[in-house]
């Protein structure tokens, strides 16, 4: 398997190089230089094996079959649920899928589990070490750290919006006790993050000397790791299937739809947004133009720039990397996106649906959803089971739906309480995280301060 630059002038990579390097020296995002066949897998197979047949075509010949299944065995014994990533049924036709068993109770732990398990063995087989910089709006740090803090060749740095996480989420960063974990609490938005960490892979002098690498889903194995909970479910449910999911920076609902290309039976995606609602604008309108971020009660979809997107818009232009990198380059100037209308009729039309739930929404979801079922979920969780009923009444789904559960509870108990008057309890491993000492550093939106800790605190 080769990969290629969503902006067409990067050079075609192996996946161990696509791995390390996360983002493309011509600051695309790397995709297979073609897709492979879905694996056919007997009906016995765990979901640990599962995912090492699924992605086998995709690390070939970099890791060779008995390696990945091992690496996949390691990762995926550390979730809770001995079905990894359950279903659980909530209405006649409505199904949770629970990615939320794993260490840090977040659907991130699904990939970043097997990607730090990625990382370990390519730079153990290569000598090498490297400095992980990451942006987090709130789950992808705690997961990212969990995955990679007991790796001797990797310092990581996870770059936070200051005040626009939960508590919890917080916690779960800042109280990790390992030298080579550093968080950072940015004055700015999730977005000011994420360009932070873009514009330290862009200063070609400095990623080189720090041997910069990322673990947010511009890297290629995030996304590609969580193609496989799509297909886990369609082989429980049988399909064709609608997925609800939560959406904020898009590699969740691509992960899908990379499923869907492959073969998966999936009939068409719900994109589910809070009140920064971009996405939702872009699939109902053709209007994606980016507003000042509102925070709200679900924090990791607190989103206006949707890297992701980026690997679609690619796919939309014919794999034409100059189209994509002028069109990107368009919207960063103009703050809007169009798209042809053939383009809408091949590639959304049909496939993608969206819906907004304010937080007001999200509020009696999560009451509404207690009374009727028992089960309590999280305000991200709630926005997917909230677009799900407003498109189910107007009737733009129909048929099986599953909407992904992408946070426990206990990780936004403020939320869950105000909601149904329950608090939810932090599962054992973590009951003592309000007890335990944070560890951070707060610094202004400036790229330049960025770069001097990184170089402090990163010992390549």
């Amino acid at each position: 398997m080769r990969y290629v630059s969503t902006r067409g002038t990067a050079p075609e990579l192996g996946f161990a190089d696509v791995l390390l390097a996360g983002l493309a020296s011509d600051g695309g995002l790397y995709m297979p230089a073609k897709w492979p066949e879905l694996a056919i897998v007997g009906p016995d197979a765990t979901y640990a094996q599962l995912a090492a047949a699924v992605l086998q075509p995709f690390v070939t010949p970099d890791i060779d079959a008995a390696t990945l299944g091992r690496l996949c065995d390691e990762a995926y014994a550390t979730f809770r649920h001995p079905a990894t990533v359950p279903l659980v049924q909530i209405g006649d036709h409505h199904f949770v899928q629970e990615l939320f068993h794993g260490p840090t109770l977040a659907f991130k732990d699904v990939a970043l589990q097997l990607v730090g398990r990625l990382f370990d063995h390519v730079l153990g087989q290569r000598a090498q070490r490297i400095t992980i910089v990451g942006a987090t709006s709130g789950d992808t740090g705690s997961a990212a750290i969990d995955g990679v803090r007991h790796c001797d060749n990797i310092d990581i740095i996870i770059l936070y919006p200051l005040g626009r996480t939960s508590e919890v989420q917080r916690r779960q960063m800042t109280t990790v006790d390992s030298p080579n974990v550093h968080t950072v609490a940015i004055e700015g938005t999730f977005d000011d993050c994420q360009d932070l960490v873009k514009a330290m892979f862009n200063d070609v002098s400095f990623r080189q000397r720090q041997n910069l690498s990322a673990v947010n889903s511009i890297n290629w194995a995030r996304v590609m790791s969580q193609v496989v909970y799509y297909v886990s479910a369609c082989r429980t449910l049988r399909g064709p299937l609608t997925f609800c999911v939560p959406t904020g920076n898009f590699g969740n609902v691509l992960a899908g739809w990379i499923a869907r290309h492959l073969g998966a039976p999936i009939d068409q995606f719900v994109v589910a947004s809070n009140t920064n609602d971009i996405l939702t604008r872009f699939i109902r309108s053709n209007d994606m133009s980016a507003v000042p971020v509102v925070p709200t009660l679900s924090p990791s979809m607190d989103i206006q720039v949707s890297s992701n997107f980026e690997r679609l818009l690619f796919e939309m232009n014919g794999r034409d990397g100059a189209m994509t990198a002028e069109q990107l380059q368009r919207f960063r100037h103009s703050g809007t996106l169009a798209i042809e209308p053939d383009q809408r009729a091949e590639w959304l039309d049909g496939v993608f649906r969206a819906a907004k739930v304010d937080d007001a929404q999200t509020l009696d979801v999560i009451g509404n959803t207690y009374a009727a079922t028992g089960m309590l979920v999280d305000p991200h969780t709630a926005v997917g089971l909230g677009a799900v009923q407003q498109l189910m009444q107007c009737g733009e789904v129909h048929g099986d739906v599953v909407t992904l559960a992408t946070a426990h509870p206990a990780k936004f108990p403020d939320a869950v309480e105000r909601a149904t008057g329950i608090r939810p309890q932090l599962p054992a491993h973590l009951a003592d995280l309000f007890d335990r000492p944070e560890r951070t550093t707060e610094l202004p939106n400036d790229l330049a301060q960025v770069e001097r800790f990184v170089e402090s605190v990163a010992r390549v």
